[in-house]
């Protein structure tokens, strides 16, 4: 039976989710921040209802404590009365499932839990195979035709990997897939790099299931979101005793994944202390659980992730330069949304098919004056703001298409960039990344060669700004261009 958590001080509500959700699932109930970590942790909640109401005494306080849990493995749903939703929103944009209006309908609810629940259980258990779709679909699970005999050999354009943030087939998105086909047979550590919202955990879930480990487990970690007192009860696990408050010994994550995969995400947030430990799992391929010294095998394959610089942060002394070198063996950068908007249309129409079912609302599809709009925005959030537009839209739409009007204000009204020296024997895309190639080169010799500012002013990624200078038609010139004030090509940032 699901064990749903609820986390509300509405001594009215609590009693109706219990006798609404007490046939189905085991409700426990908290009221107070003190109490979470205790419902997180040690009563292992499923997921976990999120109550936010304007009555509440401190609804800031409220709000960092859900901020924590939304950004929590354990997946979590928002309930918020009308004037509380922009803070629901932004619980979304954090992690959690999704949100409902409150007072809730109850069978808007359960089917919220529910897949809530079946998202989460992906990272415990494989899935069944299904039949490939036409396009290259980054989902939850790897499908195969049935002609192809073993999963190694499969040409990644017969490889749909599914998940419910990212659907591409472009440029971009095929250099993904070809990234993942290559390193899902290999044992070596793999670091997926990307912003916020790219589908990071998704491309190890690709990962996991192309390989041969995917009848194994696969078990999604997010390391910023565990308490620095638990990351390591929860990676190496623990005996009874160990430490107050256990009442029995328990496997940790690295012991879960047994012959599959664990998925290390937010892996920058550890602290030096956590990451020694992690650097000698690696080295020695063994680990012990807390109060114990039975060595115990690693058999799991590691994949890391992050949206943070970790070259950076070996460079200001927060990550260790060694333990760097142990997990980018093989690296994937999860493109941001704005380096292929061409898949906009597909994602954005994925989303709309599968929320109009979720809230049962029919909707028949995107008006093209609001795809336009979808296609000019920059998309700060990636697929996952993308993902939380359409559920907002498809709330507000008062008939079956989503229209211009029913999108955010900030999209409808984010200014298009004009581009003065315009050729009109030139097209459109060959003059878009030639302005973007002169913006990049521009913000690097501004910042006297230094990428990672220079990114950041143009509020893009690292990784892209790399990109784009890649993307110069003349290497000669594009070398002239993007050189440091000293007289140096910009190489090191």
């Amino acid at each position: 039976m699901m064990r749903i958590g609820v986390f509300s001080e509405d001594y009215k509500l609590q009693p109706l989710l219990s006798s609404a959700l007490g046939k189905e699932f085991q409700v426990i109930l908290e009221s107070h921040e003190d109490g979470i970590t205790q419902m997180l942790f040690a009563e292992r909640c499923d997921v976990v209802i999120l109550d936010l109401d304007s009555n509440y005494r401190s609804i800031e306080q409220r709000m960092a404590c859900c901020r924590r849990i939304a950004e929590n493995p354990v997946p979590s749903v928002v309930m918020a009365d009308d004037s509380l939703r922009h803070a629901a929103i932004e619980l979304v944009q954090l992690g959690a499932h999704g949100h409902c209006r409150k007072p809730p309908s109850v069978r808007e609810l359960k089917a919220m839990l529910s897949r809530a629940y079946e998202n989460a259980a992906f990272t415990r258990a494989p899935r069944a195979v299904q039949e490939p779709t036409e396009d290259a679909v980054l989902s939850d699970q790897a499908v195969r035709s049935p002609q192809e005999p073993t999963r190694g050999e499969a040409p990644i354009s017969k490889l749909a990997i599914q998940c419910d943030q990212m659907i591409g087939h472009s440029q971009a998105m095929q250099q993904v897939y070809d990234l993942v086909k290559r390193v899902a047979n290999l044992n070596a550590s793999v670091l997926v790099t990307g912003e916020s919202g790219t589908g990071k955990e998704l491309i190890a879930r690709a990962i996991h299931n192309t390989g041969a480990r995917f009848r194994r487990p696969f078990v999604a970690v997010s390391c910023g979101a565990i308490p620095e007192t638990l990351i390591e009860a929860e990676l190496f696990g623990h005996e009874k005793g160990a430490f107050t408050g256990t009442v029995g010994a328990r496997e940790g994550y690295l012991e879960q994944a047994g012959d599959g995969t664990l998925f290390l995400d937010e892996i920058g947030e550890l602290s030096l202390s956590t990451q020694v430990k992690l650097l000698r799992v690696l080295q020695q391929r063994e680990f012990c659980r807390l109060g114990s010294s039975r060595l115990i095998p690693l058999r799991a394959r590691l994949v890391f992730a992050t949206h943070r610089d970790l070259s950076e942060l070996v460079a200001q002394g927060k990550f260790r330069q060694d333990l760097f070198y142990r997990i980018n063996v093989m690296r994937i950068d999860a493109p941001a949304l704005q380096e292929h908007p061409e898949d906009i249309p597909s994602i954005a129409s994925h989303f709309l098919r599968r929320y109009s079912e979720e809230y049962d609302k029919p909707m028949e599809q995107i008006e093209p004056d609001a795809m336009s709009l979808l296609q000019r925005y920059s998309w700060p959030g990636n697929v996952r703001e993308l993902e939380n537009v359409i559920q907002q839209a498809i709330i507000l739409a008062k008939t079956q298409s989503v229209r211009s009007e029913d999108l955010p204000h900030n999209i409808r009204e984010e200014d298009v960039v004009s581009i003065s020296d315009y050729h009109p024997d030139g097209s459109f895309e060959r003059q878009l990344r030639e302005y973007k190639i002169r913006l990049a080169a521009t913000a690097v010799r501004e910042h006297n060669g230094n990428k990672t500012l220079a990114a950041r002013s143009l509020s893009i990624s690292r990784a892209y700004l790399h990109r784009l200078i890649r993307l110069a038609d003349q290497p000669m010139e594009m070398e002239e261009v993007l050189v440091a004030s000293d007289g140096q090509e910009f190489g090191t940032a």
